[in-house]
């Protein structure tokens, strides 16, 4: 059965279209290439007719977060898909790929007298305040001279994405958490994944049915999730993952097919399509950035009082607390809090580095040195930058 506790037949009416002014696109690689990983401008010609007639006729603005560089630049190369394994032939093809991707969306956007630029982010640019910030201002420069920023990982030189490893502290992974994030920084009012199936699907007596609506995202709703798409690296966890984000920031998310060539024109109408997950309690800016977009840069062990502190009374992280460092980090820094078997309950911003941490644990061993650090010194992670996971 459908899990009930997360469908709803209807979709609350103050989430109309006509409210959608900034809206975050993500072309996935099955939408963008075609089997031959050949740019699919057949497919993709409707979909930037919608989003024309989206930008010209009802002044809206629209960001792009696409796949399809490596394909594209595989198939330039004549680099089979067995090859692609390799991590550094990955970042060849995505160095080619890039700009034919480019070219091929400039062609189809100039048809529609669109101005387009590329910008390409690693992690860094999400996990530091500073250039979080910047990335940010070139965005909206970009949108308010109405140029539609067409937005990718910078594969050729970062291998955040395209290696196949653990990424549970990874900012992002694939571009539909880069979506997710970038609907975070931009504060648009919807984030809408296209991909090669109608959206988030449950499997019934008679083959598999639609979940229309989606109020908030359970472990049932998880399971359903697939694993990734033979050509791109994403799958349908990291859609749920991009879509809750999104949720979170106060945005409309919505997972629909992008290979029918009226599915935005018909999202942009109004119409129920795909799957569509309703906003609810918001994290403000800064807990947002703690929570999904700064990269964690180490992790704190605390005995079960902290943890019930923090949990229970809203507390701060003090070095009393702290049985162990795991990882070096530095002031300002990102850190997980984790309880004494391991699970990560908590993340928040340091007051010191894990240097100044480790001699504050030591000087608590000792007996001269209880009295011989601040009360100030005391905390670690301040309440306010502490967000409960």
């Amino acid at each position: 059965m459908m899990p009930s506790s997360t469908h709803s037949k209807h979709t609350p009416q103050n989430l109309s279209a006509s409210l959608l002014r900034r809206v975050v696109i993500k072309l996935g690689t099955n939408t963008v290439i075609d089997s031959q990983n050949e740019f699919n401008a057949a497919r993709l010609e409707p979909l930037v007719s919608s989003i024309a007639t989206f930008k010209h006729q009802q002044q809206r603005q629209i960001v792009l977060v696409s796949s399809g560089a490596v394909g594209m630049g595989a198939a330039r190369l004549g680099i089979s898909k067995a090859r692609l394994h390799d991590v550094v032939m990955r970042q060849a093809c995505a160095a080619v790929g890039q700009s034919l991707l480019m070219q091929s969306y400039g062609q189809l956007f100039r048809a529609h007298k669109i101005k387009t630029a590329q910008l390409l982010v690693t992690e860094p640019d999400f996990a530091g305040l500073q250039r979080h910030a910047n990335l940010r201002h070139t965005i909206e420069k970009l949108l308010k001279l109405n140029v539609l920023p067409i937005i990718n990982e910078n594969d050729a030189t970062s291998t955040a994405e395209i290696e196949y490893l653990d990424k549970s502290h990874r900012v992002f992974s694939d571009n539909d958490l880069l979506a997710g994030l970038v609907t975070s920084k931009l504060e648009a009012d919807a984030l809408i994944l296209l991909t090669n199936v109608d959206g988030l699907l449950f499997r019934t007596e008679n083959g598999e049915e639609l979940i229309s609506t989606v109020m908030s995202i359970t472990p049932e709703l998880r399971q359903l999730a697939r694993g990734p798409s033979p050509n791109g690296r994403g799958g349908m966890l990291t859609k749920l993952k991009a879509a809750e984000i999104a949720m979170r920031t106060g945005a409309l998310a919505i997972i629909a097919n992008g290979t029918r060539p009226d599915t935005l024109s018909r999202i942009f109408a109004g119409e129920s399509v795909g799957t569509r997950f309703i906003p609810g309690a918001c994290l403000n800016g800064k807990r947002r950035w703690i929570t999904y977009i700064a990269g964690v840069q180490g992790r704190l062990v605390v005995d079960d009082g902290a943890r019930d502190a923090i949990l229970a009374r809203k507390a701060s992280l003090l070095i009393s607390g702290v049985t162990r460092l795991e990882k070096p980090f530095n002031t300002r820094d990102v850190v997980s809090i984790v309880d004494s078997t391991g699970r990560e309950f908590a993340r928040g911003i340091t007051n010191c580095s894990s240097r100044e941490a480790h001699s504050l644990m030591k000087k608590r061993a000792s007996k001269s040195g209880k009295q011989s650090y601040s009360k100030k010194g005391k905390v670690l992670v301040t309440r306010n930058n502490i967000v409960i996971l």
